[in-house]
């Protein structure tokens, strides 16, 4: 994993500095520390010790990745050559605002979420950024939550778009490739919800469903047997000022777009020591 990470740092450090940093100040050895500006739940810590050591610079202290933060908080102290901070400290910061960002929103709807339901996952999506999925993904860990799929090597999933291709849901389902992958599907109404769990369904994604039709699904899977054998999954809009309303239900997973592609960055900023 670490040598993945360290490949993708550098291609962040080349997006950069694709022909390296022409500023011109004259290079010393300095001290710096990276302080947050914002509360929030802090994330991308270790990662950023990868970078910092592909650019040698030493991490003289640091808090942890999961640590609660509040604005003023020096959150990591380095030394090194300046001109290897000045040239690692955009993307440094990006990475820190971006997953702390991450961790903060999925905390708090798992916060939100414990205070009713101890058993349910709170979990992430691929609506990720292009490039950076790993981190996110790794900062939805850090907040409490599940990952869910890295990508679609991980899960066999039908969506509304594969089962209009094959035809049918039963046609669907019947093109699973292998025993040792789990099989999701994906639908939108407690028929489909009944016809995949008698299909065989692993787990069911009950997608854009009210937290009446949620508990209509649930209810009826309930008296055909079929419940226990399944995962059961809501996802599609659900914000922090909704998730309390299908954490209340009898559900195993809430799935939500929002921790990735919403949360609001923490800001951080980079100051180098006189």
């Amino acid at each position: 994993m670490k040598e993945i990470i360290k490949k993708k740092l550098i291609e962040f450090l080349e997006e950069d500095m694709p022909y390296g940093d022409i500023s011109v100040v004259p290079p010393r050895e300095v001290e710096a520390e990276i302080v947050s500006k914002e509360n929030g739940v802090l994330a991308g810590v270790e990662i950023v010790k990868i970078l910092f050591e592909l650019a040698e610079i030493e991490v003289i202290d640091s808090m942890n990745d999961g640590d609660l933060i509040e604005a003023g908080n020096v959150i990591m102290r380095i030394h090194g050559s300046s001109e290897s901070i000045l040239s690692t400290e955009r993307v440094a910061l990006n990475i820190l605002m971006k997953m702390s960002g991450v961790a903060t929103a999925t905390r708090r709807m798992v916060e939100k979420v414990r205070r009713l339901n101890n058993k349910v996952i709170i979990a992430a999506t691929r609506k990720t950024t292009p490039g950076f999925r790993l981190f996110e993904k790794i900062a939805v860990e850090i907040g409490g939550g599940d990952t869910h799929r890295f990508s679609l090597s991980d899960c066999v999933m039908l969506k509304d778009n594969h089962i209009a291709i094959a035809g049918s849901l039963e046609n669907a389902m019947k093109m699973r490739k292998s025993f040792t992958k789990k099989l999701e599907v994906e639908v939108g109404s407690v028929d489909d919800a009944i016809k995949a769990a008698k299909l065989g369904a692993d787990i069911i994604m009950l997608d854009n469903f009210t937290p009446e039709m949620v508990a209509e699904a649930s209810e009826a899977l309930k008296r055909l047997g079929l419940r226990d054998k399944v995962i059961l999954e809501v996802s599609g809009e659900i914000t922090p000022e909704n998730v309390d309303e299908y954490a209340a239900l009898d559900v195993d997973v809430i799935s939500s777009g929002y921790i990735t592609h919403s949360a609001h960055a923490i800001d951080f900023s980079l100051k180098v020591l006189q």
